[in-house]
């Protein structure tokens, strides 16, 4: 009878053991199923917001966000084709931050340059010839060169002019004359007329000597 009793204990436990494992792993399996639709809901919710730009986020943390929802690999083919979408929308969207960007750095740098003091034809020809030495010299040649078309454009130099007689030196060119000034060391004309292109470089230079 004690052995029969013990028995019954025994099986009792065993069957009290198992309902409640039995219980516990589909408890976790329930709670597991939750959390995972949980995630699903709440991805497909911000991918939306993305997508249709119902979101604060800025560009990056949308991206980061995309990339976190990828990462957890929801095997879920809805999300899949909201990720590529939202991805597509985002590439758009960074692309035109760059470049408006990009814009507004290049518009500054030009504010900037036209707030800088401009050098003037006169003011270089003034420069090189008193320039400490060669290569100072030959610096701001460089520079004056910018204001050229090309470094070969037509300089006239009138050395007589009365009425409407106008007798001009050997025409020379752009590198030649502000080399002469380098050498020379001197300036004895002024300037009488520039002929521009449409970018505003100098197409031929008119001097009349003092």
């Amino acid at each position: 009878m004690k052995l029969q009793i013990k028995n019954l204990f025994i099986i009792t436990m065993l069957l009290f053991v198992t309902i409640g494992g039995t219980t516990s792993c589909g408890s976790k399996k329930k709670m597991a199923k939750k959390e995972y639709e949980a995630k699903v809901e709440q991805a497909k919710k911000d991918l939306n917001a993305i997508i249709n730009e119902e979101t604060l986020w800025t560009l990056e943390e949308q991206k980061a966000r995309v990339e976190e929802i990828e990462k957890m690999d929801l095997q879920n083919p809805e999300i899949d084709e909201l990720i590529i979408k939202a991805k597509e929308i985002l590439n758009r969207e960074i692309a035109e931050a760059e470049r408006l960007a990009e814009e507004e750095r290049l518009r500054q740098l030009e504010e900037q340059n036209q707030m800088k003091p401009k050098t003037s034809l006169e003011d270089y020809f003034a420069i090189i010839a008193a320039a400490p030495d060669a290569e100072t010299a030959n610096e701001k040649i460089a520079e004056a060169l910018k204001l050229f078309a090309s470094p070969d454009v037509p300089v006239l130099i009138i050395i007589y002019h009365v009425g409407d007689i106008i007798d001009y030196d050997a025409p020379t060119t752009a590198e030649r004359y502000l080399n002469y000034i380098k050498d020379q060391k001197k300036v004895n004309v002024g300037i009488k007329n520039i002929k521009y292109d449409n970018d505003n470089k100098i197409t031929e230079l008119e001097l009349i000597k003092k």
